[in-house]
């Protein structure tokens, strides 16, 4: 046998090594979720010593996700998409719950977050609503201010995304949005799921990898096939170039490596963890932490009189020149009474809680 015919032989030994390992890897995902009866669209995340924060080669890490940390979590599982309107409906069909959108405005505890001396604005202006992006802008001032693009609409709920003229008809599969913490909290303790600390969304987000800046890897070109964000000059021009011109349906992105969808882009998640812009430079990152919980308290210069929480993976309004929030590092802080049209959340749950809920049904 002539050198060619070896090289070629060794080639496709090496191609059917490589596509046994990827078998033999497929297998064992699906192994563990029945081994630990995995709840219907849920993923089980294997417990992983990984690299949280900004990672070196980051060119868009902000300052409060330094220094990068290594973190250990024990194994759990994650829905592997959004919470759905579909899903919503049913908590509320089963419960009656009342979100805080559609809830009478309370002046009183309204104005405790806000700055000392906060005149107190019309009664018609403080009715039940919430934010959504203001599609109709044609130039911004001052990127800072972002208050330029978006609009208090009144109606506006989980039910009337857009206001009380819109409809979640035949919108099953989209993320549900316009929910604020204890929503998402009082879905979780109907579920019997718990919100993902930050160090447990970023462990999902790394499917497989453990120090990848995207959900899919490093490689930024692949982000419109990949995510749903905003294309085009932030926030006038929208060119739509991933399908999506705003929030898309679940699962219309590939899935990261472990089977999880939509952990970059469409909605922002809500997190467990406090928000704190010097969190990580106060931790002790000289040996890799044991499953974090976050920050002790809440502090943001943005917005020193609000608790706020941590919320990741960015949404359909995310653009490299705003925030590039598409990393997996990235996160930003939302006070607790928020909600908004580009804001939603998945669960989780670790064995014990899916043990002791079968054990009860």
């Amino acid at each position: 046998m002539n050198n060619k015919k070896i090289s070629i032989l060794s080639f496709i030994i090496l191609i059917a090594i490589v596509a046994c390992k990827k078998e033999a890897n497929k297998s064992t995902e699906i192994k563990n979720q029945k081994e630990f009866n995995s709840p219907d669209g849920m993923v089980w995340v294997n417990g992983k010593t990984f690299l949280q924060g900004a990672k070196q080669s980051d060119n868009f890490a902000m300052p409060r996700e330094k220094p990068a940390h290594e973190v250990r979590v024990d194994g759990f599982f994650i829905d592997a998409t959004e919470v759905t309107n579909k899903q919503f409906k049913q908590f509320i069909d089963a419960t009656k719950y009342i979100t805080i959108a559609e809830r009478p405005i309370d002046w009183e505890e309204m104005k405790k977050q806000l700055p000392k001396n906060t005149l107190k604005p019309h009664d018609s202006i403080l009715q039940p609503g919430s934010l959504i992006f203001n599609k109709n802008i044609n130039a911004v001032v001052n990127m800072n201010n972002y208050f330029q693009w978006w609009v208090w609409k009144i109606g506006a709920n989980w039910k009337h995304p857009e206001g009380p003229d819109s409809t979640i008809k035949d919108k099953d599969r989209f993320p549900v949005v316009h929910i604020a913490l204890e929503d998402a909290l009082a879905y979780c303790k109907w579920a019997n799921r718990r919100l993902p600390t930050e160090a447990e969304w970023e462990a999902a987000a790394q499917g497989t990898n453990n120090r990848a800046i995207f959900t899919w890897g490093d490689n930024p070109t692949i982000l419109n096939s990949n995510a749903n964000t905003w294309q085009g000059v932030f926030p006038t021009k929208n060119e739509s170039i991933d399908g999506f011109k705003l929030i898309a349906p679940v699962k219309s992105y590939p899935a990261n490596s472990i089977g999880i969808y939509d952990m970059a882009g469409n909605v922002w998640e809500l997190t467990a963890d406090l928000f704190n812009v010097n969190h990580y430079k106060e931790l002790d990152i000289s040996k890799a932490i044991m499953n974090p919980k976050g920050a002790n308290k809440s502090y943001s210069p943005a917005n020193p009189n609000q608790i706020e929480y941590v919320m990741k993976g960015g949404s359909f309004l995310c653009h490299e020149s705003y925030c590039a929030s598409f990393r997996i590092s990235a996160k930003m802080g939302v006070s607790i009474d928020s909600g908004s049209d580009h804001m939603g959340f998945r669960t989780v749950a670790t064995k014990k809680m899916i043990t002791n809920r079968q054990t009860t049904d």
